[in-house]
């Protein structure tokens, strides 16, 4: 009995024992806890007053900088511009061009966008390359490459004259229609482009349709050396859906298909060498036909002028029918052939009796 108390003793001296060290274990979990949280905060704090002071540096030395370039280069009068340089290879005015970019001279030059320039330059239909330099202290350099404009292009099936025709537009290699406001003496001198009707023409728009841009084609093959001294275009006719009637200088009217031009006109060359061969010239030759090929020949001019100068064998005589017939009138009495009267003749030997 005396064992089995001692041991109960001994249980009940130790379970306060426990309990006093698992409370002294949370009081010191509690009191760690809170200095790591104390300590996580600290850090906290001090990264943001850091980035804090580092944003505020940052905004200070921003908008000094901002504040001295204003001072120093925006608002500086040596950096005004005061001189535009503009160099053109065709017939751009100064003040179109001017215009469209938007530039004027007094402006600060820092404060034009190059780039922009540039894109508003370019969306003119005459320009096909521009360039914009920037020369401190105050001067801007522009060249601008034109169109080459190649032919006149129309809807019309017939125009007399495309330099006053409101319905012509010029046309470049690569297709783009432009209107030009000073026209050149050399512009009358391109060929015609005829019968565009599926084209809804504008300045500034490139044209879509087969039959343009074939005839385009042509026109950019037909300018090798022997092609373009021998047949020399003046007229394309791409009314037809399915071929272009093509008219040269000599009025002679040569029919293309609209695929193979190169071949097509290897054979026109050898027609044309043939021509020049038997002293000829032709007058129609269709080459969408690869075999017996329709061909026609214009007269000589020796033909020509023995038709006009020799008569023809019988020729007829008609008789004249007078417009008017008036009534006669009273003849005047006749007069003799002398002016002088003639005096009496009297005889001699009557005057002798007496």
């Amino acid at each position: 009995m005396k064992l089995v108390q001692k041991s109960s003793g001994s249980r009940n001296r130790r379970a306060p024992n426990v309990r006093r060290r698992r409370q002294q274990h949370l009081l010191d979990v509690k009191v760690r806890s809170r200095k790591a949280t104390q300590h996580r905060i600290r850090k906290v704090l001090v990264v943001l007053s850091r980035v804090m002071l580092l944003a505020v540096l940052c905004s200070a030395v921003y908008l000094g900088a901002r504040e001295a370039a204003r001072r120093l280069v925006f608002e500086n009068r040596d950096y005004q511009l005061k001189t535009i340089e503009l160099q053109t290879d065709g017939t751009l005015q100064r003040e179109q061009v001017l215009k469209a970019a938007d530039l004027r001279e007094g402006e600060n030059i820092f404060s034009v966008n190059l780039a922009r320039v540039r894109d508003r330059i370019q969306e003119l239909p005459q320009v096909d390359d521009v360039e914009v330099v920037r020369k401190l202290p105050g001067e801007i350099d522009i060249r601008v490459v034109e169109r080459k404009p190649i032919a006149w292009l129309t809807n019309d099936k017939e125009i007399s004259d495309p330099f006053v025709s409101d319905a012509a537009f010029l046309v470049d290699a690569r297709g783009v229609l432009m209107r030009q406001k000073k026209l050149l003496p050399e512009y009358l001198g391109l060929p015609l482009i005829l019968g565009c009707s599926s084209e809804s023409l504008e300045a500034g728009k490139v044209v879509e349709s087969l039959e343009a841009k074939t005839a385009l084609e042509l026109l950019r093959l037909s300018t090798r050396s022997f092609m373009q001294m021998r047949f020399q275009i003046r007229e394309i006719d791409v009314s037809q859906s399915y071929c272009l009637l093509v008219t040269d200088k000599n009025r002679t009217r040569v029919t293309f298909g609209l695929n193979d031009l190169e071949t097509q006109l290897q054979r026109l060359e050898q027609f044309l060498v043939y021509c020049d061969n038997s002293k000829q010239e032709l007058e129609t030759l269709n080459l969408l036909v690869q075999r017996n090929i329709p061909v026609t020949f214009t007269d000589t001019p020796a033909a020509v002028i023995n038709d006009t100068i020799e008569p023809p064998v019988e020729p007829r005589i008609l008789k004249a029918i007078p417009v008017d017939s008036p009534a006669k009138a009273a003849s005047p009495p006749k007069a003799r052939a002398g002016g002088t009267p003639i005096a009496k003749a009297i005889s001699i030997q009557r005057k002798r009796k007496d």
